[in-house]
């Protein structure tokens, strides 16, 4: 996706120290969860005319290092970011607002707005969101909730409506509760147009799951 000028570069930069830095996670949110992103977060992008320097730097950097792997601490990954881009001397308004976009972007639990002020955020946030939908979603849903040592499911465990986003970093209930809880929600929490046509579909392949699933469980299927 990089070219020959000096932003083709650092975007080029930053994709290489990402893809080494997440080589091997085996929870989802490794350097093809980030490709997926950055490919998704471009495209969206382009639709919405956004300055695709930044979309592309914070879309690559916004899980340099995700509070779930470092003890509900938010403010890793934007201090990590800030760090990297300020030894390639991006300009402090863009290293600014990338960083802003990623300490705003995460889902902190279903009743806790997170709102994006620019259409730079927006798009990177809809493009994060829309990897966690779908095929793939379901998928990385599974392998986080392994990681985490969570039960698949437990029907005498119900999903909470988490109000606060200390409730929600401290939620160990079982993986088919986060479809609930957070995955089924993301379709109504789009910011973007393009995004909204994208998660349709997505959303739909994670009911026909869940569906199957249930109906598997109870062994009626």
């Amino acid at each position: 996706m990089g070219n020959n000028n000096v932003p083709g570069k650092i975007i080029q930069q930053t994709a290489e120290h990402i893809r080494q830095k997440l080589s091997g996670d085996s929870s989802g949110h490794d350097w093809w969860h980030i490709y997926r992103v950055w490919t998704l977060a471009v495209r969206i992008g382009q639709e919405e005319k956004a300055d695709l320097f930044v979309v592309q730097l914070a879309a690559l950097l916004h899980d340099i290092a995700d509070w779930k792997f470092h003890g509900g601490d938010d403010t890793v990954g934007p201090r990590l970011a800030r760090e990297w881009l300020e030894s390639l001397h991006v300009d402090e308004l863009v290293i600014s607002h990338v960083c802003q976009i990623i300490k705003d972007m995460s889902f902190k639990g279903a009743g806790v707005s997170t709102l994006m002020k620019t259409v730079e955020g927006k798009i990177v946030q809809d493009a994060d969101r829309l990897d966690a939908l779908g095929a793939v979603g379901i998928a990385r849903t599974f392998a986080y909730g392994g990681r985490k040592n969570r039960l698949i499911y437990d029907p005498g465990i119900p999903p909470e409506k988490h109000a606060s986003f200390e409730q929600y970093k401290n939620s160990t209930g079982p993986t088919i509760n986060h479809f609930y809880e957070k995955l089924l929600l993301l379709k109504g929490l789009m910011n973007t147009s393009t995004a909204k046509k994208i998660a349709e579909e997505r959303h739909r392949v994670m009911e026909e799951f869940l569906d199957a699933f249930l109906k598997e469980w109870d062994g009626v299927r």
